[in-house]
């Protein structure tokens, strides 16, 4: 059976049952066993958190910024076999998608934060002299990160950008790894090992469990010792987290669900409709469709261009290869889901069925319809996420009728319209731009919503349900580091006695600070 990483050893496990990882594209079972940790692991890797903790605190970023880096160079010297199991564990391609997009985009965000941390602007250090009121952003604490089950290294829990962040703040990081890529979060594991070794940093810097039972993850966010928790997963699963993180009065962030609607102006279709067929079906089936920015929703007006542009895309995905989704769970919940929209309304104009005889968890590649009259009278059950290969075009009659759809949306992660690059729709794209602006953490114009790019300015997350507060970001640093800061404040405090980032002298020339009410350097 496979160990646990708790407190800088690979240790046996207090678990209460074992689970293997299934291969999505066979349906067998690899060799390997892991276990389902009991509380007594998550207690042992609690109290390892507070102790690395204490110890982060009095370590300045260059040293957290020495780690960061040799863990995304470690990955990159073992990237053969991190991309070949993590292609057994979920089925992805090594080549492009593994290999060549998702690899080099974790070690890109591990440097990024390296540098962030190296830097300090990350803290917002204010500075009032005349009162002698000083404060900053400080470390916050262990945090808990619940990887995804479709990012495999870009969001892992013990690699990707959440990691990243909390231990460029100066905190350590208990992750739970996703039971689908058990194998590959081993590796990755050991790679950050090695880095903490290299850079000096305290072992339970990052410790790592598999799995757990629901009441004890419940458990683990709520307790005294965690500082915050980020987690990205199911609607569900994600709110019971934050039940009990509330009741504890735990930070805990969110990334839960969102359908990325995309509305799709006249003057664009008319333009350039068959190209927006192409464009849509690349987004859309992407990863068989398991992007948390995967365009689920598609806003159209009546006319022959709309008409013409369905007729498109449903050729589009009928004749598109199917690709396997990550789990029989996965099948399982798509199904239930494409279910549940025709049942609202919705009809199926391809697929809607799960692949029958492949050994494979594979759906149809799906495109619903439904018109915007019944949107706007069952918005709340046509707002199921599908989370797959399956989107749905909703039909309105005229602007109003699109209009009062859009403002029925819940909260999403982004949004985009698609307008006439003439001109032509300038007249409809206030409205609409204003309605979803409302409505979405990232509003696109003329893109398709599935690139996330690792940009300063970037905003990776939104209005609830699609995340848990509006106010944060799980892509972008600086700003995704600013989730795992508490904000510290020193009055009246003697010089020697204040963290180096609020002394009267900087750390480095580099870091900004405000200092009585301008941002300088140095």
């Amino acid at each position: 059976m496979e160990l646990v990483l708790i407190d800088g050893a690979w240790q046996a496990s207090a678990h209460s049952s074992t689970f293997r990882v299934q291969n999505p594209r066979t349906g067998e079972f690899l060799e390997a066993e892991f276990p389902v940790s009991t509380w007594a692991d998550c207690d042992r890797a609690l109290d390892a958190a507070v102790a690395a903790a204490a110890v982060l605190r009095g370590v300045d970023g260059e040293r957290i910024a020495l780690f960061l880096e040799a863990f995304a160079a470690g990955i990159e010297a073992d990237a053969d076999a991190i991309v070949a199991l993590a292609h057994l564990e979920t089925g992805l391609p090594e080549k492009p998608r593994l290999r060549d997009v998702e690899l080099p985009r974790t070690t890109t965000q591990l440097r990024q934060a390296a540098a962030a941390a190296r830097e300090g602007s990350w803290m917002q250090a204010v500075i009032d002299t005349k009162l002698n009121i000083r404060s900053c952003f400080a470390p916050m604490g262990p945090v808990v990160v619940f990887g995804p089950n479709n990012f495999p290294f870009a969001f892992n829990g013990v690699s990707g950008g959440d990691l990243a962040a909390a231990i460029a703040t100066g905190c350590p990081v208990i992750a739970k790894a996703h039971p689908l890529h058990a194998g590959t979060s081993r590796l990755l594991a050991q790679c950050a090992v090695s880095a903490l070794a290299e850079a000096g940093l305290p072992a339970a810097t990052v410790q790592m469990l598999y799995n757990m039972a629901p009441a004890d993850g419940l458990r683990l966010v709520s307790d005294a010792r965690v500082g915050a928790t980020a987690f990205t997963g199911s609607r569900a699963a994600g709110l019971a987290l934050k039940e009990a993180a509330d009741k504890a009065g735990k930070p805990i962030y969110l990334e839960l669900s969102s359908l990325n609607p995309i509305v799709y102006l006249p003057g664009a279709l008319k333009e350039r409709g068959t190209e927006l067929v192409t464009e849509t079906a690349d987004s859309g089936l992407a990863a068989s469709g398991q992007f948390c920015t995967s365009p689920n929703l598609l806003f159209l007006l009546e006319g022959v261009e709309s008409e013409a542009f369905v007729q498109g895309l449903v050729a589009e995905y009928a004749k598109r290869p199917v690709a396997p989704l990550l789990s029989a769970s996965g099948l399982h919940h798509m199904g239930r889901s494409v279910e549940s929209l025709v049942a609202a309304g919705a009809t199926s104009l391809t697929g809607g069925e799960p692949v029958q005889g492949s050994v494979a968890f594979c759906f149809q590649n799906t495109v619903l319809r439904v018109s915007g009259r019944e949107f706007c009278a069952g918005s709340a059950e046509l707002q199921r996420e599908a989370f797959g290969n399956a989107t749905m075009i909703v039909m309105c009659r005229d602007v109003a009728e699109m209009n009062e759809a859009l403002s029925g949306l819940e909260g999403n992660l982004t949004a985009a319209i698609y307008s006439s690059k003439a001109g032509a729709d300038d007249a409809l794209y206030g409205a609409t731009a204003e309605i979803l602006r409302q409505r979405c953490g990232r509003l696109l114009n003329d893109k398709m919503p599935t690139g996330v790019a690792l940009s300063p300015a970037m905003n990776h997350g939104g209005p609830y349900p699609s995340t848990g507060h509006a106010g944060f970001t799980a892509v972008g640093i600086p700003r995704s580091l600013q989730r795992f800061g508490a904000l510290q404040c020193y009055d009246g405090v003697r010089p020697e006695r204040l963290p180096k980032v609020l002394q009267d002298v900087a750390p480095h020339e580099r870091m900004w600070r405000q200092i009585d009410g301008a941002w300088v350097r140095g």
